[in-house]
């Protein structure tokens, strides 16, 4: 789909590293002009734009508004939080604001920041980034899967307000992804007694259908089909990227 998106203009948070720095780059092969919003933007290829917020931040909303007074096709929500591993009698609640605020808050304040942007282009899409944990759970995740269940619903109530404006919103819902914040959360869990990483991610890889685990790339690939023409009369739904889980 190289080309599917020339000329237009994508906004992608948590865009530096990990499964947004793969989004941003295959939006911009696609033609896409392309800024990142992220915490810390360094390294990012000369022709993206970077810019360094804090979604939680107090002035977020803000320094949101004065980005997106400039034109907007694509938006995609991708910026987040996966805390530390805790069963239910561990949770902090801390942790638990802070993981909130940036998870779910964050996503809220981008959908209302860039949605009048959005509603003056001709080609408006937002994809947000959930989770398998959207709607399934797991132990030790509370938290996350709280945030991912609360993202899940703001996608579907947002595609009700935005569609009368020609905006589209859908979600993608990766399983595990061995991107380097997966791999360190497992070391860390082994660090604490748990599985040996290689055979950690062997049980991920078992439990998928394809007996494997799904790359960044892939998750890139569907992000670009819902952010470009091709999914056109797709809204409201949730793309699972993970390899046929059961």
């Amino acid at each position: 789909m190289d080309g599917a998106l020339q000329a237009r203009r994508a906004v992608v948070t948590g865009g530096a590293r990990g499964l947004g720095r793969a989004i941003a780059a295959r939006l911009a092969a696609a033609g896409a002009a392309v800024t990142v919003i992220d915490a810390d933007p360094a390294g990012l290829p000369p022709d993206w734009r970077g810019v360094a917020l804090d979604l939680a931040a107090p002035g977020a909303e803000a320094a949101l508004a004065d980005l997106a007074a400039s034109p907007v096709d694509i938006l995609i929500a991708n910026a987040g939080i996966v805390p530390p591993w805790r069963r239910i009698a561990e949770l902090d609640r801390g942790e638990w604001e802070r993981v909130m605020a940036v998870n779910v808050w964050g996503v809220a304040a981008c959908l209302k920041a860039f949605a009048p942007a959005l509603a003056r282009s001709a080609h408006a899409s937002v994809v947000i980034m959930a989770s398998i944990n959207a709607f399934r759970a797991h132990p030790r995740q509370a938290l996350y899967t709280a945030s991912k269940h609360a993202v899940l619903g703001l996608m579907r109530a947002a595609a009700l307000d935005l569609g009368p404006e020609g905006i589209r919103v859908n979600a993608l819902a990766p399983g595990p992804v061995a991107t380097d914040a997966l791999r360190a959360r497992v070391a860390a869990r082994h660090a604490a007694g748990g599985p040996a990483p290689a055979e950690a991610f062997a049980a991920m890889a078992g439990a998928a259908a394809l007996g494997r685990l799904a790359s960044p790339a892939e998750v890139a690939d569907a992000a670009l089909f819902l952010a470009s023409d091709a999914a056109a009369a797709i809204t409201g739904q949730v793309l699972p990227v993970e390899c046929g889980l059961a």
